[in-house]
């Protein structure tokens, strides 16, 4: 197995630490846009989760008071006009690997969001596993406004698990943003927390993941994006197969230990 520790990137922040690694977008000064190289490093990043053992949780966090602005009009927009059919399709397929890489990193993510999440930034936040936000966070699939369609980077298969077909087409189709209340009411936000507690609610909320059975959360995550192509009776199948594999863990056997001496399991990830 790797260490994601060994991997320093160069176009977002990453700091991690007792199991959790804490993501950042790294330009404040323009609300955090994303850029191709940031989409690469990111997608990259993802990847290579899946092959790590010294991160089991991650915490998609914001910067200076916002999350992300979406894709760089400067950097990105611009030079999408000149592009043709080619550099354009490697361009969306890319950005749609950010989000596959996400789904099956096999790593719980826990999006905090404040102040601008949008475009890009939104679906981030979408594509991760559990949403916390503050009252001033707006989260907007602005697509349509920019003069494309709303079904941008898994946005009209995954949106509409989340908060409903009606709601989800309501956001796709106007653009508008959606406030953190609305969030929260419709389940995209578990909660809503101040933002000066809002970091530590994530750090908390992760640290609780990475202390559980990292073997058995990475086997829910991947089970939660399977089983949308599953009828009802193919899930229990798929479920007992997969909860099997996971009785024949080393965790499984401690967490028992722990319950009959009456102590607290320590998951040791195997």
């Amino acid at each position: 197995m790797s260490r994601m520790a060994d991997i320093t990137p160069e176009h977002f922040l990453c700091e991690i630490s007792e199991g959790v690694a804490v993501l950042r977008l790294d330009r404040p000064e323009r609300k955090n846009p994303l850029t191709f190289e940031s989409y690469g490093e990111l997608r990259d990043w993802f990847r290579a989760l899946v092959y790590a053992d010294d991160v089991k949780a991650v915490v998609f966090a914001p910067n200076g008071g916002n999350f992300s602005s979406g894709g760089d009009v400067e950097d990105i927009i611009g030079p999408l006009t000149g592009m043709d059919m080619k550099g354009l399709l490697e361009f969306t397929r890319m950005t749609g690997d950010l989000v596959k890489a996400m789904v099956n990193c096999g790593v719980p993510i826990i999006a905090a969001v404040d102040g601008v999440a949008v475009g890009a930034g939104a679906i981030i936040t979408m594509a991760s596993d559990l949403r916390i936000a503050t009252p001033e966070a707006k989260t907007a699939f602005l697509f349509n406004r920019v003069g494309l369609a709303g079904c941008d980077m898994g946005a009209c298969a995954i949106l509409p698990r989340i908060i409903g077909q009606g709601r989800a087409a309501e956001l796709l189709y106007t653009g508008r943003s959606m406030s953190a209340e609305e969030g929260e009411r419709w389940g995209y936000f578990s909660r809503l927390v101040a933002r000066d507690a809002l970091e530590d609610t994530a750090m908390e909320m992760a640290r609780r993941i990475a202390a559980g059975p990292t073997f058995g959360n990475m086997i829910t995550k991947t089970m939660l994006l399977q089983e949308w192509n599953m009828g009802v009776e193919q899930a229990i199948e798929a479920e007992a197969q997969a909860q099997a594999i996971c009785m024949q863990t080393e965790d499984f056997k401690r967490a028992y230990h722990a319950f009959m001496g009456k102590e607290k399991p320590v998951f040791e990830g195997n």
